[in-house]
């Protein structure tokens, strides 16, 4: 009994004998975020905190061909639709950023293929991320026809730079791997092939490491994100503001249709 039975919206595996739980990310399509998913990706790092076995995590997309597409369009509609889903959802995303944030051990996010909106969530707050050559990162939120909430404007700023942030939060442009390395989004990027490799081995050597030493120096670093936690509630609040608008349903209605969005 690995004491991760109630997760089925997620694939835990592990902790192994050195420490090490992986977490899959799986879903229809491009692993999409359904609504369990993404109430289990906010309780996952509580109870992988209070787990003394853990001393490193993995999160990846199962397979080799994306790590997330984001949260699903049903989830989207179901939240347009319904006020009161519109206001569990964004108690989930508050509470996922600020429980990846206070996870005391360290994470490491292996990205294959396309990590976007919600799926982004994870790689972008982990604490090292090791994507491929063609990986695909995308916020995606402003072409939806929201503003880029979720973790968007209180990480990318600092991972990479404002000029940076501004060009692919507004523009959603697809940052390529080998990009996204060289401005300061992920940690390392290697062959598509050795992502998972790569990620083991950094995993490995962490699980080696002081634990307390790692956390305490995770937690000290992690007062960047907590001192501009204002800046993530606003930006957060008018995201899920736009959520009740009709931009939104245009933006879906493109994606269903696999066409540009004629915002009105």
């Amino acid at each position: 009994m690995s004491g991760y039975e109630q997760y089925s919206a997620l694939q835990i595996e592990g902790p192994d004998e050195l420490g090490i739980i992986t977490i899959y990310l799986i879903g229809p399509g491009l692993h999409a975020i359904g609504h369990d998913a993404h109430r289990e990706l906010v309780e996952i790092w509580q109870d992988i905190g209070k787990d003394e076995r853990v001393r490193v995590v993995i999160i990846r997309g199962e397979g080799e061909r994306a790590y997330s597409a984001g949260g699903s369009f049903d989830v989207v509609e179901d939240m347009i639709a319904d006020f009161d889903v519109r206001a569990r959802v964004y108690r989930e995303a508050r509470e996922l950023v600020r429980n990846l944030i206070e996870c005391p051990v360290p994470v490491i996010a292996a990205i294959n293929g396309p990590a976007a909106g919600a799926g982004l969530v994870t790689a972008a707050l982990a604490d090292i991320t090791i994507a491929g050559r063609n990986a695909k990162i995308i916020d995606g939120h402003v072409r939806l026809g929201v503003a880029a909430g979720d973790h968007a404007a209180v990480a990318w700023p600092l991972l990479t730079s404002m000029a940076k942030a501004k060009y692919y939060l507004l523009t959603n442009e697809v940052l390529r791997g080998e990009e996204a390395e060289r401005i300061g989004m992920v940690s390392r990027v290697v062959d598509d092939e050795l992502v998972q490799q790569t990620a083991r081995e950094v995993a490995e050597k962490l699980a080696a490491g002081s634990k307390p030493a790692l956390s305490a120096t995770k937690h000290s670093l992690n007062h960047w994100y907590r001192q501009s936690f204002p800046i993530f509630e606003a930006s957060l609040g008018y995201e899920f503001f736009g959520f009740g608008g009709p931009d939104v349903r245009e933006g879906v209605a493109s994606h269903r249709e696999k066409r540009n969005p004629k915002f009105s």
